[in-house]
């Protein structure tokens, strides 16, 4: 048998990561590392947090292995450490919805379900991505990233435009009124496609959203797009080296930084 000792001292480093994820903001931070790279300032304004909690919080994140960071001038930029935290902390989430009743009814609050939508009864209300790659490869709609323009630039589904939520109601006009519209962001528990589709259907215009978002997107390895820091050029991603993602199907992190508070 092996020695207690040991083995008490190697479930005490595993410990370590859950020890890290003890906490709601971190997880929120893990969620906007999901949609790519993110400078600590840009990532206090976007989790609601002052410079110096956010700090704290990201370096108990990296004392765990569970971000790592560049360095650019006196900013310093920090990401995922590995797609398979990004997979860890859609499990958590998985894990808490199925076995914590409190949960559903928090998301469909935040959400702003009504009963059929939380019922999972109005079909009419989402797409499956497998539902998005069909009509949109058969032109039959138009994909809407509503999420902020640096998450698009970091990593988007081919072919989507990219309207920030914040601007959509002055940018109507630039999408079509004869074609159905797909809104999405960052996951499912993201409310800003569902507050896209709102706004899109007050505009008499056909709209639906899609029923995950980016970071599932992502986990599915599907392929993906990125905009070039240089003339925004949309480039494919590449093949990552933790999952085996094939070419195209790697969520890139941007390295732009600043934005209002998410929700």
């Amino acid at each position: 048998m092996g020695d207690r000792e040991k083995k008490s001292a190697l479930f005490e480093q595993f410990a370590r990561v859950g020890k890290a994820l003890g906490s709601g903001k971190r997880l929120e931070l893990v969620d906007l590392l999901a949609q790519g790279e993110r400078t600590v300032e840009s990532l206090a304004n976007a989790a609601g947090l002052g410079l110096t909690s956010a700090s704290a919080h990201l370096q108990t994140l990296k004392h765990a292995g569970l971000v790592s960071t560049r360095r650019e001038g006196t900013r310093i930029h920090y990401r995922l450490a590995g797609d398979d935290v990004a997979r860890l902390y859609s499990l958590v989430r998985s894990v808490a919805q199925t076995h914590l009743a409190d949960v559903e009814s928090i998301r469909i609050a935040y959400l702003g379900l009504d009963d059929s939508e939380a019922a999972g009864d109005d079909t009419h209300e989402e797409i499956t991505r497998e539902e998005l790659l069909a009509r949109a490869t058969a032109g039959t709609i138009t994909v809407l990233d509503v999420r902020p323009r640096q998450e698009y630039n970091a990593a988007h589904i081919p072919g989507a435009l990219s309207i920030p939520l914040e601007e959509l109601s002055d940018r109507l006009s630039e999408l079509p009124t004869d074609r159905e519209v797909v809104a999405y962001c960052r996951g499912k528990y993201c409310v800003l496609a569902y507050e896209a589709m709102a706004v899109l259907r007050r505009s008499g215009r056909r709209a639906t959203r899609l029923n995950e978002g980016m970071l599932e997107w992502r986990l599915a390895n599907l392929p993906m797009s990125a905009e070039a820091a240089a003339g925004r050029t949309s480039v494919e991603l590449p093949a990552c080296r933790t999952t085996g993602l094939p070419a195209g199907g790697r969520v890139g992190f941007g390295t732009e930084s600043g934005s209002r508070p998410d929700r």
